[in-house]
């Protein structure tokens, strides 16, 4: 019934996108090619719709060049959550420079309390009781003060996402960061196009590091076999992210192969995200504060398996990057590149200072939010007001068991 509700409350596309250039200000009117499942609806909900504004966004250009910045929309705040200390919510929606984790734009909300921002955006196939764990995070960057740093700067991978070789590799040279994380195993791809798209990555950084993430795309025997033979086209993998799905799976992996195995849908989309360390099926963890309920319970989590940790994006705006720094600066040790360059993904940003790595690193701070607020959107807004009624609903029923 709530996986319904949430199918319904998510039909928000058509099929064109327009462009309206008014009073200096580029409009841009977002809509899917091929239904839900490309927009808002990643893998899990299936299904298509049509009709419904998914969102407007507004770039001022400036020498032809695009400041980053949006509209937001504002959205009321539940008692439960004024209760907490929010005072303000605001729903977004950002493009996206390429389709990535099966979605061209992304959504989410912002939470605002005596701390600063939060951030709420679980994608679309997260149910209510997942999401709740999201919605902690926003609650608690909001309203809780961060751990206090023991690093100044956190070293950043660039993310590759499924573009061709010769793109993979441009983009591995300009991002000037010494790792790079190279998306394989995606359905529009092959192994052999995988297996170019990282050597491609090798030559532009030939004294880099390389990590595969395959997002459980595999099972045992196809792991293996693509594993070494993206290991051969990088010249050495640093490590393979996820590469299936179970525990048990994941430990079979790790003791057929010599690359190292790291944990990430495993740890965040796990009812107990200690099994995989118990299991002996993971060498480090991915960890990502949104899905694990915010930047303490990550910490716990971390210290409690005693693995070492690559803090990561959820797709996050520059609110959640800035947390997720902090999370990283606050690791006893830091022996990783951390997957928080994602900003460059995003044609715009909440911020006017988007958290951007300089020189492959990023320096901890909060995002600021710093957006053209309206009232309300006739898509956007009701959808995502759906959506957080049944996840505040899931995550009291949560703190009530």
């Amino acid at each position: 019934m709530v996986r319904s509700a949430m199918r319904d409350s998510s039909a928000a596309c058509t099929h064109r996108s327009d462009l309206v250039y008014k009073e200096n200000l580029l409009f841009f009117f977002f809509q899917a090619e091929d239904g839900i499942r490309d927009f808002c609806l990643s893998r899990g909900l299936g299904g298509s719709a049509s009709g419904g504004l998914c969102s407007c966004l507004a770039y001022r250009r400036v020498h032809g060049e695009k400041v980053k910045g949006l509209k937001a929309y504002r959205l009321d705040v539940p008692p439960m959550l004024a209760d907490r200390g929010i005072d303000r919510m605001l729903a977004f929606a950002v493009p996206l420079t390429v389709r990535f984790r099966g979605i061209k734009v992304r959504e989410g909300t912002l939470l605002h309390g005596p701390e600063g921002w939060g951030e709420w955006s679980p994608f679309w196939d997260y149910d209510p009781v997942e999401s709740a764990s999201w919605l902690r995070a926003g609650i608690e960057g909001a309203t809780r003060r961060l751990p206090v740093a023991r690093r100044d700067r956190v070293p950043i991978n660039v993310t590759i996402p499924v573009v061709d070789a010769d793109r993979a590799g441009r983009m591995a040279a300009e991002s000037a960061c010494l790792t790079a994380k190279v998306k394989v195993a995606d359905p529009r791809s092959d192994l052999r196009v995988d297996c170019r798209r990282v050597a491609s990555v090798r030559e532009a950084m030939p004294d880099g590091h390389i990590r595969v993430d395959a997002n459980t795309a595999w099972d045992v025997d196809a792991a293996v076999r693509a594993i070494t033979e993206l290991d051969a086209a990088a010249e050495g993998l640093e490590y393979v992210e996820q590469p299936c799905a179970s525990v048990a799976e994941l430990a079979q992996v790790r003791r057929k192969v010599n690359v190292p195995v790291a944990a990430d849908e495993s740890v965040r989309r796990a009812e107990d995200p200690l099994a995989v360390a118990r299991a002996g099926a993971a060498d480090l963890l991915i960890v990502k504060a949104q899905p694990l309920g915010g930047v303490a319970r990550a910490l716990e989590v971390i210290d409690a398996t005693g693995l070492p940790a690559v803090v990561s994006s959820a797709l996050d705006t520059s609110i959640g990057i800035g947390l997720a720094t902090y999370l990283a600066a606050a690791l006893p040790s830091l022996d990783h590149a951390c997957g928080l360059g994602t900003i460059r993904l995003f044609q715009g940003d909440v911020s006017a200072s988007p958290l951007l790595p300089v020189d492959g690193y990023l320096r901890p701070r909060r995002g600021e939010v710093d957006v053209e607020v309206e009232e309300s959107d006739t898509d956007l807004c009701p959808r995502w007001s759906q959506r957080l009624a049944l996840t505040v609903a899931a995550l009291v029923e949560r703190e009530r068991s």
